[in-house]
């Protein structure tokens, strides 16, 4: 069972490469979630599971509780290991979209899509990125019809 739709307009990276991909991401901006809500210091971790599957780890720092909250899914490939778009799983059979439509050269940051306009995220390799990285993901962002206006940018103070 999967959700694997993407939005008008977004379009998968083509001439992905998985091994540059994979290591430790830092969530800087997102769409906010009931998954997310109230997180900081998220980050996402991608690696190689022996399936071939890429092994997922979502954490990030739950104030409330005082506490770090993980999650483990795995993503695949919906059509060829070229093409930036996947499919996640955290929820047994479920799958949803996860679509890297916007990546720099040097694998320093990317812009990532859900299903539909109601998820994204921006990542980057570091805690920050520059204004001009930010300019540009609102500006794609809201070119697409993401509500860029309800953006949440993430605290990584502490980021570990």
């Amino acid at each position: 069972m999967s959700c694997v739709g993407r939005p008008e307009g977004v379009k998968p990276v083509d001439d992905f490469e998985l091994q540059r991909y994979l290591g430790n991401w830092y969530e800087i901006a997102r769409l906010d979630h009931s998954f997310e809500q109230g997180l900081t210091q998220v980050t996402a971790h991608y690696s190689l599971n022996d399936d071939g599957s890429v092994k997922v780890i979502n954490r990030g720092y739950d104030a409330n509780k005082n506490e770090w909250d993980e999650a483990e899914g795995k993503a695949k490939f919906v059509n060829d290991e070229d093409t930036a778009f996947l499919k996640v799983s955290f929820f047994g059979p479920f799958y949803g979209s996860y679509i890297v439509f916007e990546l720099d050269d040097d694998y320093q940051y990317a812009f990532v899509s859900g299903p539909d306009t109601g998820y994204l995220w921006l990542l980057s390799r570091t805690p920050t990125v520059s204004e001009a990285v930010i300019n540009q993901f609102e500006q794609r962002a809201s070119e697409l019809g993401f509500a860029t206006d309800e953006l949440i940018y993430v605290e990584q103070n502490n980021a570990q």
